[in-house]
């Protein structure tokens, strides 16, 4: 019996899920200052949230890549 071939790090799937995260983030914040008057002010703050929820998803899902 062969032990199992070790899985290669998905570049295009951590990428695209980087991605949607992101951009659900600066939508929400979009979102949210276009109902308070402001909505540059919130795309901003979707940004600073956003990002670093994106990388935390990331990281979180192929956790097992990085170790």
């Amino acid at each position: 019996m062969q032990a199992p071939h070790p899985t290669s790090f998905p570049p295009i799937e951590a990428g695209a899920l980087l991605t949607v995260v992101t951009l659900l983030g600066l939508g929400a914040g979009t979102g949210v200052g276009l109902a308070a008057g402001a909505p540059a002010k919130g795309l901003i703050v979707g940004a600073v949230v956003g990002l670093p929820a994106g990388v935390l998803t990331v990281y979180r899902r192929y956790r097992g890549y990085f170790s």
